[in-house]
This record gives structure tokens, sequence and C-alpha cells, in this order.
């Protein structure tokens, strides 16, 4: 979109689009639409709905014997915390792109995209695969990073300090890619490097991928406001993170953070505006709900890691006229507002800064809608108590919602503050409280019983849509896997072959079903940006395990 025109106005229904999985059934022919026999089909859906129908018959009965207590009583085997924190951080070690280091620690996985950039004369190898493709996208992976970096700036002081320390390799390993893909600023900034479509056309590991590494390039003065702005997001809240431990990578991704900010304010507009490479980011990573919360956003990261008047003056001039004052409830890769809010909020609670006042009514006004007891419009739950949005990938909204209740509640409880939804006074231990049974749910407290973090607890999803962890390693199969060979892998009702530990799949629907299926991507495929803010929940919960109930 333009600076002037919003072509993709924010809309309560542009959650059934803005999700990276829903993009998925949009490539042709991609392995997410993979060809059976018909004969073979009509078994396997026979025995779906079969299964389907068990297991809502399952969480009736569940919901109908637990009601009354919301799952408070299920089995204390769910609240290892410290054990899931560890395994939460693991995922991000299968995700890795790049040469791997000796202290590799998930196995099966190999070097990958060496030639990342190649083709442009750049180094653009390292990074995160966002999903379970091989495919490199800047937007989610820059947001990723993001939270990875405000989970230990908020909760790194309660964690264990091997986990701190693992911590900061997974946001180093977002960083470092970052600086590389803003390395040509002010002329350009990389925002992805693989093509989607011939990617979701294969079903390959990253470790033999042949298809096309695409370097998609936004050249000034084309805008990128969005990318650019949660990069600069990104390396602010990193530097952070690395304040005591790495003074001067700190001081390196600050002075990076803002020539990303100046870019992103000089040139404004959405990066997947730009006709040239519109078609490899959408429908992907499309930015659908405007570039406004990134300018915004990275601004409030700015002004918390610098503590510059400047900042501090963007963010107040420019509430209005960026849509701070909107009502948005959403906080995700796309949509930065309500943890823009919540960000800022802090300045208003510890600092008295009454200027900012909007922020934290938005702030406020957005945690009323997760108090049950609140007379505001609710957010959706589950029957089982999940917090519901439209669209696939569910526990992404339900592991960035439960961050910002936690971070908020640290404000409040820093300040001995409280606010009020009505006339019901709301403080730090019932948003807690509401937090706590977001993770547990996640962690197997709901109605299968089942764990949606892969490895943790005895029953967990054992078929995930990811290619790497279905596919046999290198390892056990050092033999070259082509582009359609693995088809016999994605289609196999076999468990995947390794075990992705600490992968937190996209979830059940709206009504507490999950089927553990390859092929539905909505609720199998693990996201970089479903873990990343769990690992501050998680290092919560395990250095505060009895929140009260």
């Amino acid at each position: 979109m333009s600076s002037s025109t919003l072509a993709h106005p924010p809309s309560p229904s542009k959650q059934k689009v803005t999700q990276h999985q829903q993009d998925h059934a949009l490539a042709p022919s991609s392995f997410y639409k993979a060809k059976r026999p018909p004969f073979a089909q009509q078994v396997i859906t026979k025995e779906r709905e079969k299964m389907k129908q068990e297991q809502q018959q399952q969480v009736l009965l569940v919901i109908f014997l637990v009601s009354c207590s919301r799952l408070a009583t299920m089995a204390v085997s769910y609240h290892d915390y410290s054990e899931a924190l560890s395994k939460c951080i693991l995922f991000f070690e299968g995700q890795r792109s790049g040469y791997l280091p000796g202290e590799q620690r998930a196995a099966w996985r190999g070097n990958s995209g060496l030639g990342d950039g190649a083709m442009l004369g750049v180094d653009l190898t390292g990074g995160y695969y966002d999903a379970g493709d091989n495919v490199k996208f800047n937007f989610p992976m820059a947001f990723t990073t993001t939270m990875l970096a405000w989970s230990v700036i908020e909760f790194g002081e309660v964690m264990p300090p091997s986990e701190l320390r693992n911590a900061l390799v997974a946001v180093k390993w977002g960083t470092d890619y970052l600086l590389k893909s803003i390395s040509d600023l002010p002329r350009r900034i990389y925002v992805q490097v693989g093509d989607p479509i011939s990617d979701h056309n294969c079903w390959e590991r990253p470790e033999d991928m042949d298809t096309a590494r695409t370097v998609y390039v936004v050249e000034a003065p084309k805008a990128a406001s969005d990318v650019a702005g949660e990069t600069a997001a990104a390396l602010a809240a990193a530097s952070m993170a690395f304040r005591s431990v790495d003074p001067g990578y700190s001081e390196t991704l600050l002075r990076n953070a803002t020539s990303a900010f100046m870019y992103a304010d000089t040139y404004r507009g959405a990066y997947s505006d730009n006709l040239d490479i519109r078609g490899g980011v959408c429908p992907f990573y499309c930015d659908f709900d405007g570039y406004q919360d990134e300018l915004l956003w990275s601004a409030a990261w700015l002004r918390r890691a610098t503590r510059d008047e400047h900042y501090l003056n963007y963010i107040e001039s420019n509430a209005q006229t960026l849509g701070a004052t909107e009502t948005i409830n959403e906080f995700g890769w796309d949509n930065k507002h309500a943890g823009l809010n919540i960000l800022v909020s802090k300045e208003v609670l510890e600092g008295s800064m009454y200027s900012l006042q909007t922020y934290k009514a938005s702030a406020d006004s957005f945690m009323c809608t997760l108090v049950p007891e609140s007379s505001s419009l609710h957010i959706e739950l589950s029957p089982g108590g999940l917090i519901y949005r439209p669209g696939g990938s569910n526990l992404q909204h339900a592991t960035s919602i439960t961050f910002l209740m936690l971070a908020y509640a640290n404000y409040l409880d820093k300040t001995s503050q409280t606010f009020n939804c009505g006339t019901l006074s709301v403080g730090p231990a019932s948003l807690r409280k509401l937090a706590q049974r977001q993770v547990n749910y996640i962690l197997g407290e709901n109605p299968l019983g089942l764990s949606y973090m892969v490895g943790y607890s005895l029953k967990f999803p054992q078929r995930i849509h990811h290619r790497g962890s279905s596919l046999p390693s290198r390892k056990d199969h050092p033999d070259f896997i082509a582009c359609k060979d693995g088809s016999v892998y994605f289609n196999s009702s076999a468990p995947n072959r390794n075990v992705h530990v600490g992968a937190v799949v996209g979830g059940p629907g709206d009504d507490d079903v999950y089927e553990d299926d390859r092929a539905d991507y909505k609720k199998s495929e693990p996201t970089t940006y479903i873990n990343a803010p769990l690992v501050g929940v998680l290092a919560y919960f395990a250095a505060n395990p009895t929140t009260p109930q």
C-alpha cells in the first residue's frame, strides 16, 4: 500500500487470511494438497471422519466432566515448565539454515542454504526457516527474533543460566542473519530468500533442496516499512538482551536498528505492494494489516533501547496518524498493535508518561477482552478454554497473547497498580492466572490430554507438517532425496522419522479437536513465531510454578 492509501485496511475478518498456513493452500500443486490414488483417498477420508467423530465425543465428555473447574485440577505431570522451556528453545536449532555449529543439538539437521545470496553476490546464509518449509521469510523471522529478545529482556533474570545462554544463542542466530539483510542500506534491503512456489511443490530436506533460492530485494526509494521496521525492532530489542553480556555486539545491533528504522520511515509503504516481488511474498507473508504499526512498534523499541527523546516524540506525535488509537485486539507477525500498546504502557506505568495515555487505555481495553468476569466483548475461547482466533495456526495467537498478559502483569506488579474493566478492578495475579491456563492447555491440560509441544509428555503430535522432521536424516539416509521423491514420506501414516523436540504445532480448532495428520497443515505445522513468545511465558512459570489459582 502507498503512504496515502490503505490498500488492505484492517478488519475483523482479516484474521481469516493473515496466517501463513492459509497461504499454502493457494500454492498450486503443492504438497499441501498432495494427490493420492482415489481408493486410498476414500479410505483415508473415512478413517479421518471416524477419528474426528470419536475425538469430538471424547471432547464433549471431558468438557462435561471438568467444565466447573475449567481444567484447573488436571495431572500435575503437565507442569514441568523447566523441561518445556528447555525444549521450546531447542526447537530453534531444528529450524536453522546455514552452516551448523559443532554444538548443534538437533543432530538430525545438517548444513543447508549455503549458497543463499550468491545469485546477487551477497552472503545471506543463516537465519531460520519459518515453519515446515525451506524458505526464509524475513518479515516473520524478524518478529520471531523480536519476541525471543523480549522474552530475554522480560524474563531472562529468572531463566536458569544454561537456558538463558541457549535463548541468547537463538536470538543471535536470527540477528546475525538480519544484519546481513540490511548490510546494503540505505540502498536496498533483502526481504526473503527462496521461491515459495517451487519450494511448496516439493517435499525435501533442507539439506537436499534444489529449488530456486531466489533473493527478493527492495531497492530505494521503494517502500518496505513493515520488514525494515520489524527488523529495526528486532535489532533494538536484541541490543538490550546483549547489553550486559556482549556490549560490542549490542552496540552494533543498535546502530543497525537505527539505519533500518530510517529506511522504514523514509520510504513509507508495504513491501508486498512492490510488484516486482509481490508474486513471491504474497500470499505467503503479505502485509495484510498495514505498515503503520511496524513504524510505531520499531520506534517504541528504539525508545526503550536508547531512551532517546526523538523516539518518544515520534510515538507521541504519530499516534493518531499511524493508527495507534484504533482498537485492534491482535498481536502477531503481521499486526503489532496489541503488543505496541503493552510495550508503550510500561512508560506510562513506570515513568508517568501521561502523554502516552492513549496507548495505556488501548492496552487496558485489550486486557479486558481476556478477563472472563469483565463486561467487555471477549476474545473467543474454545470449549476447553483455549484462546481462539480464526485462520489456522491458532496457537500463534495463544502464545503471543499469553506473553502480553505476563508482560503487562510484570509492569503492573512493579508499580503496584491495577486497571479497570468497567467496575471490575484487575491486577497482575488475575492476568497470571489466565496466562497459566493457556500454557497448561498447550502442555496437555486440554480435553484430549495431548501436549501440543512435540517431545513433551508421553502424548504429543507424531506427524507434524515439517519436511526435515518427516524425512529421514542424512545420517540415516545419505542418498539425495529429490523434490517429488519425498512424497512417500509425506503421504505415509507413520510417525515422523525425526522427533522435532520443542516444536509447537498450529493446534486444535475452535472445537478443541486435533487430528494428528501431516496433511492438515493449519493444525499440524509448527512455526518459529508460535515458539518465540512461549519462551518468555515458560521462563516465568518455570520460576513461578505455583501461581495462585
